[in-house]
């Protein structure tokens, strides 16, 4: 087992004391039989809840690897907004109507409880649907229109290339709508923030040319067995959809963002908690995010401690590498000296993607040694496309579809490398790929037998939790040789456990967002850009950055817990089954799961 600083115990005692599933054993005199047919009733159920749901999304049909409605965009409308909070609330009034607890069994209940709090959870955060921001600076559907249209709508018939061109034809709606959403936010007094719009703005325009969408709709149907003619056709179609209303609805969108910029309401750096009923918000988005009842108060008081527990183990990495100055200088040496860094050229951005799958090629062959159940799909290393760079995060992932014609997909913001070190990459490559994202994600949707939400759900705190304990994983079977990477592991466990200070700074303290920007710059060592760019992405997307070391922490306390009572029994390849074969669950209910584990293995 990895040789751990002390995890405060204050967090292990706030963690266990949270719940948020019941699950006390229930008595009963039913029969075996009786139970296993109630068990197997609530899992049809379910699973036709499931798909009344992805029936009402298009895209997410599409995100399946389906092509159903395969020419059609959500509707981003109020009215929409309001039939899909109406049918949570009669698809949970029907199982709590119709479906007994005590008449299932432990698994049953499970997936009982589970649907339950996945709909009370989404219709609370339903109440609150003006305050969240759909459309900002980093996401909205005026980036992800080309991006969806090049990373899964697949065209393998005439039909699919039709389909593609009706739905690039098709993006007034969307796109009008998310406008009409922005401007009923501003009337209700929750404007984005000021920095946000010609962000925006610049993405948009940047997507209104098309150019990325005729490249990939080149691309696809160069692969059809079709004549000269029958392809020249095609690409005039699309053509006529780009530089009619494609570009006409860019244009009217575009336009409408930066007016509205101009509202005298508009400020430029608060938290959610300076707005109104803006603590009661914050406090659904933590219990959200973390599945944990902690308060922002707790989260702030954790963040502060793995702050400085981790700046005391990266002082041990600058005795190893021989370093003669303080922490802040040795920070400042990360960021400048030029061996971390690639040119900011093609050739260093593909030295730097080289780089990557190296890492990915290293960590496959070893992942026996630390699992038990592997990935069947298969995961590639991308650059994230030039279009949305701006608008797009650090580095992301994408699942593989449930068929396999897609395959998982890590991408890597390569806009800048000054803001890529190279020192970090090892880390973010386990993060995002194997054994992290990736990993769990494969896993999640191959597992068969468990009901379509939690095939295809998640929870935050489990799934990003796990990435980041994933970043840790490796060093106990040999990888983070060099000491530079190995503190680029700690400086990435260190961004996240920043960020549980500088979020509930912002939405919860009053911080500014220079303050935060500043706590950032002085307590990690990664380049002001970043420092910058991330607080912009807290700003509009309160609350989610806790959960990754939130649910960090809580995988590292189960796996203790477990080892305790095992002793050589302990197996951690078994344990990390019992973790990802059960897809994600609160961490209350991941606790049990490991209980119950421990409990089978005494």
């Amino acid at each position: 087992m990895i040789k751990r600083s002390l995890i405060a115990a204050s967090c292990i005692a706030l963690f266990t004391a949270c719940g948020t599933v019941d699950r006390t054993p229930v008595e009963t005199s039913l029969s075996a039989e009786t139970i296993a047919q109630n068990d197997a009733r609530l899992i049809e159920v379910l699973d036709a809840q499931w798909e009344t749901r992805v029936a009402q999304s298009p895209e997410y049909q599409t995100y399946l690897g389906r092509k159903t409605s395969y020419d059609q965009w959500d509707s981003r409308s109020e009215a929409a907004a309001d039939a899909e909070r109406a049918l949570y609330e009669e698809q949970l009034a029907f199982l709590q109507d119709n479906f007994d607890p005590a008449s299932l069994s432990a698994d049953g209940r499970l997936n009982y409880d589970l649907a339950v709090y996945t709909l009370q959870n989404d219709i609370a955060l339903d109440n609150y649907r003006m305050q969240r921001f759909s459309l900002s600076q980093f996401r909205g559907i005026h980036s992800s229109i080309p991006v969806f249209l090049a990373n899964y709508h697949s065209i393998d018939t005439v039909s699919d290339a039709n389909a593609y061109i009706a739905r690039v034809r098709g993006v007034t709606a969307p796109l009008l709508q998310s406008a009409d959403f922005l401007e009923g936010q501003i009337e209700m007094g929750y404007p984005l923030p000021a920095f946000s719009y010609p962000l925006i703005v610049e993405s948009a325009r940047n997507a209104m040319s098309g150019d990325a969408i005729r490249k990939d709709f080149a691309k696809k149907i160069a692969e059809l067995d079709l004549s000269d003619d029958e392809q020249e056709a095609l690409t005039d179609e699309l053509e006529a959809a780009l530089n009619g209303p494609y570009q006409s609805a860019y244009e009217q969108f575009a336009d409408r963002v930066e007016a509205a910029s101009a509202s005298p309401i508009i400020d430029g750096d608060w938290g959610v908690g300076r707005r109104e009923n803006g603590e009661a918000f914050y406090n659904t988005l933590l219990k959200n995010y973390t599945t944990t009842d902690l308060t922002a108060d707790e989260i702030h008081e954790i963040g502060l401690a793995e702050v400085a527990r981790i700046h005391d183990e990266m002082r041990g990495i600058m005795a190893t590498v021989d370093f003669d100055g303080t922490l802040e200088e040795f920070f400042d040496f990360m960021r400048t000296d030029e061996q971390f860094y690639f040119d900011n050229t093609d050739e260093g951005r593909e030295a730097y993607l080289a780089l990557a799958r190296g890492y990915v090629d290293g960590m496959r062959p070893r992942l026996p040694e630390l699992f038990v159940t592997l990935p069947k799909a298969p995961v590639e290393v991308r650059r994230v496309e030039p279009f949305r760079e701006r608008a797009a995060g650090k580095a992301f992932y994408n699942q593989p579809a449930p068929d396999g014609s897609r395959p998982g997909i890590f991408y890597a913001n390569l806009a800048e490398m000054a803001d890529m070190p190279t020192y970090q990459l090892e880390a973010l490559v386990y993060h995002e790929a194997i054994p992290g994202h990736h990993m769990q994600r494969s896993i999640q949707i191959e597992m068969e037998g468990l009901p379509k939400f939690r095939q295809f759900g998640g929870y935050t705190a489990y799934t990003e939790g796990w990435g980041l304990y994933s970043e840790l994983v490796p060093k106990e079977i040999g990888f983070y040789e060099d000491p530079y990477s190995d503190f680029g592991r700690l400086a990435m466990e260190l961004w996240r456990a920043a960020r549980l200070v500088v979020d509930t700074g912002l939405h919860a303290k009053g911080w500014t967002m220079e303050e935060t920007v500043q706590y950032l710059k002085d307590n990690t060592p990664n380049p002001d850009g970043d420092c910058e760019k991330a607080i912009e992405r807290y700003i509009v997307y309160p609350g989610q950055a806790t959960s990754y070391k939130i649910g960090m922490l809580k995988l590292l306390e189960l796996r203790e817990k477990a080892h305790t009572a095992l002793g050589k029994d302990f197996d951690v390849a078994v344990f990390h089954d019992v973790v990802l074969t059960g897809g994600p669950l609160p961490l209350s209910v991941l606790e049990t799961r490991i209980d119950d584990y421990i409990a089978a293995a005494q």
